[in-house]
């Protein structure tokens, strides 16, 4: 079975979020070979563009903290209440360097594990029309030109496409055009981990 997963599983993993659990158990499964992780390309690198702006956004938050922290502990009757406010805003930019850091564990892992869909002439061709047709932002049709191009080659039965944002997809005419290939869209890692797993228990593998 081959899961196609896009940036936010990657971001998901990376930043620790509610659905990260289930992302774990997802690349736990394809190292043990109970499945296959198919990621495009551009979806290893997407998630350091929302790191960069999420980090920049952080230091001149920082900043302007700083300055008007450093204009109330001026005044007597504030200098105590915001003895620990220092530590808060250092908190913004240590988090920046952490995010990071799992960014990069995590693409170090997915690169052992996953197979890449590279990015080629075909896939950018075919990204410019899905935007017109699917009214998808940029991003996202590189990703479903990139998953759609893997989909036409694989010799797998069974596939899904796993995001979080149903709103990325959210597009009868992709669901359909999924179905086609046998790849079933799901909006939500939780529900992908539940359909992972009921095939491979189907297939006859642990599912554990």
């Amino acid at each position: 079975m081959n899961i196609y997963v896009e940036s936010n599983f990657v971001l998901e993993l990376a930043l620790i979020q509610e659905q990260q659990a289930s992302c774990e158990e997802i690349v736990r499964l394809c190292e043990a070979h109970s499945a296959q992780l198919v990621v495009p390309a551009y979806s290893l690198v997407e998630p350091y563009e929302t790191l960069v702006r999420r980090h920049r956004q952080r230091k001149q938050m920082k900043a302007d903290l700083d300055v008007e922290l450093g204009q109330l502990i001026r005044t007597a009757t504030y200098s105590q209440s915001l003895s620990g406010f220092q530590g808060l805003t250092a908190l913004l930019i240590d988090s920046a360097d952490e995010e990071a850091k799992r960014l990069e564990e995590v693409r170090s892992r997915l690169l052992k594990t996953c197979e890449i869909i590279p990015l080629d002439a075909s896939i950018l061709t075919a990204a410019v029309r899905y935007q017109i047709d699917h009214d998808l932002a940029p991003q996202d049709a590189l990703v479903y030109a990139s998953v759609l191009s893997h989909l036409t080659r694989s010799v797998q039965p069974d596939s899904c496409f796993l995001n979080r944002n149903s709103k990325d997809f959210d597009d009868p005419d992709i669901v359909d055009e999924l179905k086609r290939h046998t790849c079933t869209l799901i909006p939500r890692f939780d529900d992908g981990l539940a359909h992972v797993r009921s095939h491979i228990k189907r297939a006859g593998g642990p599912a554990d």
